[in-house]
């Protein structure tokens, strides 16, 4: 953080020197565009400090109490009450302050009015009075709207981050079990075979368990490790099924480093293999396409289908926790950055995807 950003988060938190500030700034260029005309800078500085407590004590009343407490709370009678007395009070005592402590100083022959003349004289309060007191008062008025509007709006988008960022999290709390336990399920047929491939399966579980429990905590990952995830969990779909497993995977990565929020992927493959890799199929195959070019991800990935005749008792492909999570974290990742299309015939299902990255 440099040092400029520094003093200015140091403001920021202090009010009191953003409010002291602030009437050292309009002080300043009150004085100085009075001055311009007639050139007597020192006489106008004096009359503007005499007229700083009236103001400050205008600007507070108004912004802090009658603006909050009886506008805003829709107690309108008693904001104009108080609104048309203060004006009053506070304009005199501008008056008062200007005859009593500034004249006497800048001013040698004069005739000092009484404080019962000055609130006497109603109408010269308000047309001159008044807008040398309220006009910075009203300032203050907008500028605190403004203050709050903006720090309501960062409020809620901060909160709608956190809710974002909670809610991805949950999401790939719910796919780590979900594929731990389609690996599971997996790994106990071998072992019930007695299959020699049972090593190698827990060696590849390993891997891939490591890399999404400890590797996919950032935003995003590399392509290049989404890719390796593919390729392990299609190694070990092919260790479980052996030669009668028909898979395709190919990828052009024009930049293996290119981001992408990690596990997104992996939810097609896996929807493909449980939905299309089954028993009553008699040749199983699964197609997957990954291009990725100038920062725009294509990918297709296609799977064979039950006959129509077998599809009793199978759950159907358009269900699943992977789609879900599939969708909501596009949604959530890459909100209007992506398109999906989902083609459902006798024979094939097929899922393509772009995403803008």
């Amino acid at each position: 953080m440099t040092t400029t950003n520094v003093y200015l988060d140091r403001i920021i938190q202090q009010r009191w020197i953003a409010h002291g500030l602030f009437w050292l700034f309009f002080l300043l260029v009150f004085t100085l565009f009075a001055s311009l005309n007639s050139g007597k800078l020192y006489d106008h500085l004096v009359n503007y400090l005499a007229m700083l407590p009236s103001q400050m004590l205008a600007a507070y009343t108004l912004n802090y109490f009658q603006v909050p407490q009886l506008l805003l709370k829709r107690k309108y009678l008693l904001f104009v009450l108080s609104f048309g007395v203060s004006v009053y009070l506070f304009s005199a005592f501008a008056r008062y302050c200007v005859v009593h402590l500034a004249e006497p100083l800048i001013r040698k022959d004069f005739s000092r009015e009484s404080i019962r003349e000055i609130l006497s004289d109603g109408g010269y309060l308000f047309t001159v009075y008044f807008p040398a007191v309220y006009t910075v008062v009203f300032i203050m008025l907008i500028i605190k709207i403004f203050k709050e509007r903006f720090e309501q709006k960062h409020e809620i988008e901060v909160l709608q981050k956190e809710k974002v960022h909670h809610e991805l999290q949950f999401l790939k709390a719910q796919i780590h079990p979900h594929f731990l336990f389609n690996t599971l399920n997996n790994l106990y047929a071998l072992t019930l075979a007695k299959s020699d491939v049972a090593p190698a399966v827990v060696m590849k579980l390993s891997d891939m368990l490591d890399y999404i429990l400890y590797q996919c905590n950032e935003p995003t990952v590399t392509m290049q490790q989404e890719v390796d995830l593919i390729q392990g969990y299609i190694d070990l779909e092919k260790l479980r099924h052996g030669a009668n497993l028909q898979v395709t995977f190919q990828t052009e990565l024009d930049n293996p480093g290119t981001p992408i929020a990690p596990l997104i992927l992996l939810s097609m493959v896996e929807n493909a293999f449980k939905h299309g890799v089954h028993h009553r199929i008699a040749n199983p195959s699964i197609d997957i396409h990954l291009v990725v070019a100038n920062g725009i991800l294509d990918m297709m990935v296609e799977n064979s289908k039950v006959p129509k005749q077998l599809m009793e008792g199978i759950v159907s492909t358009n269900q699943g926790i992977g789609k879900v999570n599939l969708q909501r974290q596009l949604a959530l990742n890459y909100h209007k950055r992506h398109h999906i299309t989902i083609e459902d015939t006798e024979e094939i299902y097929r899922v393509s995807l772009t995403i803008n990255l």
